[in-house]
Formats: structure tokens, C-alpha cells, sequence
């Protein structure tokens, strides 16, 4: 177990649960660096088929730790979201299918990570939300892979995060894939399962036959979003939040 990160296997799914429950499973550094290495070592391990993303307790994730931020530059902030980024959309792009399992909550970034992966359940009483420019600032990365699922129109009103919502609304508007009463993990797991038990090969060829509309913008995109963010972070507004985190 990488700090922050578990990983089991059972047959030809690989597990991975993001595990700080002090910290509502926020990503640091070190929790998004051991997922990058995670994704790396499955990709070229043949006993690995299928990878199931969740939280292993209260929640699917909360976004980025922002308590891991304070004392850091706006450039090493920059940097920091800069490599999430980059591992978001390295969903997209892996040779085999990443499946998401929302329980408890998706804020933020965790929002984010589950929609850049292929498939997401999500429970009926799972909130999601997207909470960047009600604190001062817009999503920095992720707005392709949340466009690629919904209209432009929705994805601009998920964006704003002007409301909390339930995983019943995300499936509704088209943000999540399935939706379950039951625990959203355990139903993955049996999609998860029998995706694992088809024929690889075949697998990852659709995959990627079906990632290139979606990752064709998405680093201009996030270029783009991360500019935005810097220069949101100047504002009033965000120096506010900052401030309540002991960032400034």
C-alpha cells in the first residue's frame, strides 16, 4: 500500500482505493504520484485487465488537499494541479478501461477523476459537486472529459457549482453511466468483472478506437483552464479561501 493509496487484486480487476479518511480522500502529491505508478505498472501487467477506481471509506474523493497546499507559491500550486491534470487525462488514454465507483461524495477533483474514467456508477445518495467558483476560482483541468459527457450547456452549469447534487442527478443529466441503491463499489466491481473476463485485446482496441474525440482538445483545454485559475487566484475571492486554509 502506497501512502494514501491501496491496490488489491482479485482476478483481473485491479482495485484502487484512494484511502485519507482524515483528509475526506483528497488528493496530495504523493496520493496523485502513487495513482500515476499504479496506472503505469497495470498497463503493462497482462494479469491485469480492468481497473476499478473508489474511496476505500466515507467517500469517492474531495478533490485537491487543500490543507497540502498551504505555505505553497502560486506557482507550486500551479505545478501540483498541473500533474492532476495530467493524470486525469491519462485515464483517456490507458490501453485498458478505468471504471469508477462513487459512494459518499465526488467533490471537486474527485468529480473530475470520475468522469475522466470510462465508466462510472454512482450511488443514488452519493453528492456530487463541483465547488471551484463558488471559493474564487474555475475547475484548473477536466472540463473536456466533463463535456465529453454532457452538452456544453450542462457542463457550464456543472461547472459553476451552484448546488450540490445526488448521484440520482448526475445519472440523469448523463454524468454517471449507472446508478445503484446498493453500493456503488460492489455493483462495479461485477461490471468490472466480466468487462475483465472478455477478451483483452478486443477491449482495449475499442477503447482507444473511442478516446481520441475525447482527448483531442483536452490539453489545450486544460491549458487553458489552468491559465484561468492563476489568474483567478489574484481575486479577492479566492484570496478569501485562501486565507481560511492558511495559504496566505
Amino acid at each position: 500500500m502506497a501512502e494514501g493509496l491501496r491496490e488489491t487484486r482479485l482476478g483481473a480487476v485491479l482495485v484502487l482505493s484512494i484511502d485519507r479518511p482524515e483528509r475526506r480522500n483528497s488528493m496530495d502529491l504523493a496520493v496523485t504520484r502513487a495513482l500515476a505508478e499504479a496506472l503505469e505498472r497495470a498497463a503493462v501487467n497482462d494479469y491485469v485487465h480492468v481497473m476499478l477506481l473508489q474511496g476505500h471509506s466515507h467517500g469517492f474523493g474531495a478533490g485537491s488537499d487543500l490543507k497540502a497546499l498551504a505555505g505553497q507559491s502560486v506557482d507550486e500550486m500551479i505545478a501540483d494541479e498541473q500533474e492532476m491534470a495530467a493524470l486525469a487525462r491519462s485515464f483517456n488514454r490507458h490501453p485498458k478501461p478505468i471504471i469508477a465507483a462513487v459512494d459518499g461524495y465526488a467533490i471537486g477533483g474527485g468529480a473530475i477523476y470520475a468522469a475522466s474514467c470510462d465508466v462510472i456508477f454512482s450511488s443514488v445518495d452519493a453528492k456530487w459537486a463541483l465547488p471551484e467558483v463558488p471559493i474564487g476560482w474555475n475547475a484548473a483541468y477536466g472540463i473536456a472529459a466533463i463535456q465529453a459527457r454532457l452538452s456544453a450547456f450542462k457542463a457550464r452549469h456543472i461547472l459553476w457549482g451552484a448546488e450540490v447534487f445526488s448521484g440520482e442527478t448526475a445519472y440523469r443529466i448523463g454524468l454517471a453511466d449507472f446508478l445503484t441503491k446498493d453500493s456503488a463499489s460492489k455493483v462495479a466491481l461485477d461490471y468490472a468483472t466480466r468487462l475483465a473476463a472478455l477478451p483483452p485485446n478486443a477491449v482495449a482496441a475499442t477503447k482507444q478506437l473511442c478516446a481520441w474525440p475525447i482527448d483531442q482538445n483536452a490539453v489545450e483545454m486544460d491549458e487553458r483552464a489552468m491559465s484561468s485559475f492563476e489568474r483567478c487566484l489574484a481575486t479577492e475571492a479566492a484570496k478569501v479561501t485562501l486565507r481560511k486554509f492558511g495559504m496566505m
